[in-house]
């Protein structure tokens, strides 16, 4: 009898342990991302300018209340008027013209009471990445990525973000600023996670973006990055971000979430939804909420 026993305990005891541990809470705690092409504030767009759009920007960074955003092509006083308007956020980024607040941003805005800024800095798309305003690889336009090394108050876990804007015109542009970033991730100061957001310029299948998706620097493997929104929606065929403020959006995702393989996705999601008779942007936003394990 007693010999029978003991391998129905050993198997009672697997049981609970691993339905224990598929079930309890995960170590780490959820952090919502947000990248948000919000459209240079000058542009001449008519009904959908920034003045028109500006409210409809606050309202959704409120709803959404992301603890990061990535953003792209915001200027000086877009930043300023959304940390004036939606409480709780700190802006880091330069302007890409002279590295200071002239041109646009590719800002990072956080969670001031939850994260600590440990060290971050922003380098220029080009052959002398520390030289404000240059360009060399056939971009008519300086392009610019902004990154910040973040500390957790809630779960002591630190992890970087790296927030870019690649060229809309020059595919070598495009690969080598990709290629520079990688440098960039692989020179960091230790290696603790990293997620990078932004307007790729670039669909899913692009030269760009399939490098970065194969990086495979270090002892990482199979490959570094995921998409957090393909992660959850391998099939997901409705996919375009950028819609040129009409209800027809293209067939390619340009703008993504990518996270280091040792974070745990929780959800992502392209945010479609509009107000009446107005865009918020002419770029849908994408949000993921990860867990930093």
């Amino acid at each position: 009898m007693r010999s029978r026993m003991i391998p129905l305990f050993i198997l009672l005891s697997w049981a609970l342990f691993f339905g224990f541990s598929a079930n309890r809470e995960p170590a780490g705690k959820s952090l919502k991302i947000m990248t948000f092409n919000i459209r240079y504030g000058t542009a001449p767009d008519g009904n959908y300018q920034w003045s028109n759009r500006q409210e409809h920007v606050y309202r959704l960074l409120q709803e959404q209340a992301p603890d990061i955003i990535g953003l792209q092509e915001a200027l000086h006083f877009q930043n300023q008027a959304i940390l004036e308007h939606v409480a709780g956020y700190e802006c880091l980024g330069v302007g890409r013209d002279d590295g200071d607040t002239s041109g646009e941003y590719s800002a990072i805005l956080y969670r001031a009471q939850r994260l600590q800024v440990r060290n971050q800095g922003t380098f220029w798309f080009s052959q002398t990445p520390d030289v404000p305003g240059s360009k060399h690889w056939g971009n008519s336009i300086t392009r610019i990525c902004t990154w910040a090394h973040f500390e957790d108050d809630s779960s002591g876990r630190s992890f970087y973000v790296y927030n870019l804007h690649l060229d809309h015109q020059s595919q070598p542009s495009r690969e080598k600023s990709i290629d520079l970033l990688l440098d960039k991730i692989d020179q960091r100061d230790n290696r603790d996670p990293v997620i990078v957001t932004g307007d790729f310029n670039a669909g899913e299948n692009n030269p760009a973006v399939i490098s970065l998706l194969k990086y495979k620097k270090r002892f990482f493997r199979p490959s570094y990055f995921i998409d957090s929104f393909r992660l959850l929606h391998p099939q997901d065929t409705n996919v375009g971000t950028f819609h040129g403020f009409s209800d027809q959006a293209g067939e390619d995702k340009i703008d993504y979430i990518f996270v280091d393989r040792r974070l745990e996705v929780k959800a992502a999601e392209i945010l479609r939804v509009q107000p009446p008779d107005m865009y918020i942007s002419d770029h849908y936003p994408v949000t993921a909420t990860i867990i930093l394990n």
